[in-house]
């Protein structure tokens, strides 16, 4: 065991929010304020942007049972950002900032929630301490709804998005085969580059009410075999439910979308959308058939009310796993999920990975999962997925509605 650091620590959340990114701001606070080491406990407000604009709340100062609430609030509690530091050895200013912050709170660790870009901003932030000689124990906490985070089994979010996803897509098409008018679905899922999200309506098939075809951005994407799908699956059965991924692309790169100069977020990626409704257009052209497009959107992103119970554990152990590393002397690692098979069943283990070796590589769907027309799932990604979703959380309510947590969000002085 190292020696005993002693000193503050801070926590920030970044990126896009999730049903269970607080269950890992509750692990690592309450591990946090329970570490002799950690002498005050700060969450940064916005992220790395709360860090330099010194706007820190003192978690030390929340209500333990709202603390606790945390576990079944969706969202970013401490509030999000998309913001991209530079590379230390080209521009120092934001890191000279940070610097000057941890000295004024004496902050010791420092704990960072996010994806990939979040994880860079880490593996930045870890690599610039340690170049200046302040000794500060840095730490990647994993989150995405994307799971596409290098060198993890899964990522704590991605469990509750699929299972919110999959009931979804198996109520749509419940809906959709009401009437006896024939009717195509178009149904439009996140993910840009990876489709894990979208894979996920395979477990709605899986259980006999989900989508006939699943486009995932792992393969290119033939507008023509798609229309020749739809076409057969229509005219043998009268209705077709369709689950696309929203980064579709042709074999030339480009988005099917057509949406990628439209916007970027801080990090420069394209940001997609309208697909659903551009090919229930081109559907209706083709076909003749009543055409509906819908897209999930933001929904997909907070279900709280629909997450997986063993989701929520996880994200909230990899937090506190975070503490407990940090505190005994590890630096620049993310805790990372390796699964295993314990007396025939699903078990995470906790392991660590640099942070070098996860900031800025994505990891996709295996193709060996993909089907040979590249318009659905096999088995393996079943497989794969349903231990994830397992569980229902006892959701605190009031009045029948859900019951989130209330933080009193107090500034450091």
């Amino acid at each position: 065991m190292s020696e005993k650091l002693i000193g503050s620590c801070i926590f920030g959340q970044s990126g896009g929010p999730t049903a269970v990114i607080n269950a890992s701001a509750y692990g690592v606070i309450r591990a946090a304020l329970d570490a002799e080491e950690i002498t005050k406990v700060y969450g940064a407000f916005h992220g790395i942007r709360g860090v330099l604009d010194d706007k820190l709340f003192v978690m030390d100062e929340e209500d333990p049972e709202e603390l606790k609430l945390l576990l079944h609030t969706p969202s970013s509690a401490l509030g999000s950002c998309r913001y991209k530091i530079a590379d230390p050895e080209v521009d120092d200013t934001d890191y000279k900032r940070i610097l000057e912050i941890f000295k004024k709170y004496n902050v010791r660790y420092f704990f960072y929630n996010g994806g990939n870009d979040s994880m860079d901003t880490c593996n930045k932030i870890s690599r610039y301490m340690e170049s200046v000689g302040y000794e500060c124990r840095v730490m990647g906490v994993p989150k995405t709804i994307d799971n596409d985070l290098f060198g993890t089994d899964h990522c704590p979010g991605f469990a509750s998005a699929a299972k919110y996803i999959a009931t979804s897509c198996m109520e749509i098409n419940k809906d959709a085969r009401v009437y006896d008018n024939g009717m195509i679905t178009i149904v439009e899922i996140m993910g840009r580059h990876a489709g894990w999200l979208a894979a996920s309506a395979a477990l709605a098939t899986a259980y006999g009410s989900g989508p006939d075809l699943i486009y995932l951005p792992e393969t290119n994407f033939d507008m023509d075999k798609f229309l020749a799908d739809v076409d057969r699956i229509y005219k043998k059965n009268g209705k077709v439910l369709v689950a696309v991924s929203e980064g579709i692309h042709y074999a030339d790169g480009s988005f099917v979308s057509e949406a990628k100069t439209s916007a970027t977020d801080g990090f420069g990626h394209a940001q997609l959308g309208g697909l659903a409704a551009m090919l229930a257009e081109i559907v209706k052209a083709h076909t003749g058939a009543k055409v509906r497009g819908i897209e999930l959107s933001l929904l997909q992103r907070c279900a709280a009310h629909l997450a997986s119970a063993t989701d929520i554990r996880e994200a909230c152990e990899a937090g506190m796993e975070a503490v407990h590393q940090a505190v005994n002397g590890v630096s620049g690692k993310m805790v990372a999920f390796e699964r295993e098979t314990v007396d025939g069943k699903y078990h995470c283990k906790y392991v660590l990975l640099p942070l070098s070796s996860v900031a800025n590589f994505e990891k996709k769907i295996p193709l060996e999962w993909i089907n040979e027309e590249g318009n659905g799932l096999k088995p393996a990604f079943i497989d794969y997925v349903l231990p994830l979703i397992q569980g229902e959380p006892e959701l605190p309510l009031v009045d029948s509605l859900p019951r989130y947590a209330k933080l009193k969000r107090v500034l450091a002085k």
